[in-house]
């Protein structure tokens, strides 16, 4: 799963990174993004738009919206079965910047936790799917990132990875003329040989913090 990620990266650049118009809500770096957070994403009904939404999906049809809190995730093999991704899937794909996530590894008695990034330290974008809810006075647009199989490097800490997309493919997943099946085939894992994961400490743990002391690497 991905349950925390960063994005660091100033708005100025972002902006030309992924050729948009920036929102007019405020953008901050932050070391230690947590799922209920508003952040950053592209989304293929707007693409020449960044936008601000919540992580966790709230289905157009969800009576609750704390529902979002158990959909910050969707799996790659059966995003295109489940009632709900399925509609997202089809017409509300979309971008989320980052940095670099986090991932625990779970064999050690203690739970160590890695920062993962590219080697180029460029900033990248998960694959997610948007939907918008809403009811009575209150409308909630979110997200949710797209897990698959790990690459040889995350398979040593866990047994799945956020899809990092590669940035010629970028357009192509949110081109909303390419059938689910095209979509699909989009949804790999990110060559290992391209990334790199280092333990940090457990400042992470606790979403309250973030600062840069958080990416650092544990001595």
């Amino acid at each position: 799963m991905c349950g925390r990620f960063a994005l660091v990266t100033p708005v100025a650049e972002l902006k030309k990174r992924f050729n948009v118009k920036l929102p007019k809500g405020e953008i901050r770096p932050h070391y230690n993004n947590a799922p209920g957070q508003i952040m950053p994403v592209i989304e293929m009904e707007n693409p020449e738009q960044l936008s601000l939404f919540k992580w966790g999906l709230v289905p157009h049809w969800a009576y609750d919206p704390k529902i979002g809190y158990r959909m910050i995730n969707a799996r790659a093999e059966t995003v295109a079965e489940k009632p709900s991704f399925r509609s997202s899937l089809k017409k509300r794909r979309c971008l989320i910047p980052a940095d670099g996530f986090f991932e625990w590894d779970k064999k050690p008695v203690k739970h160590v936790p890695y920062f993962i990034k590219l080697k180029n330290n460029r900033t990248f974008a998960f694959a997610g799917l948007a939907a918008h809810w809403e009811k009575e006075n209150e409308k909630i647009d979110s997200f949710t990132i797209i897990t698959t199989e790990p690459n040889t490097l995350i398979g040593k800490i866990h047994n799945r990875m956020p899809v990092i997309l590669a940035q010629a493919d970028e357009k192509k997943w949110l081109d909303p003329i390419i059938s689910d099946a095209e979509a699909l085939k989009l949804l790999k894992p990110f060559p290992a040989k391209g990334m790199e994961a280092y333990p940090i400490s457990n400042l992470v743990n606790n979403p309250r913090n973030d600062s840069a002391a958080i990416i650092k690497p544990l001595k």
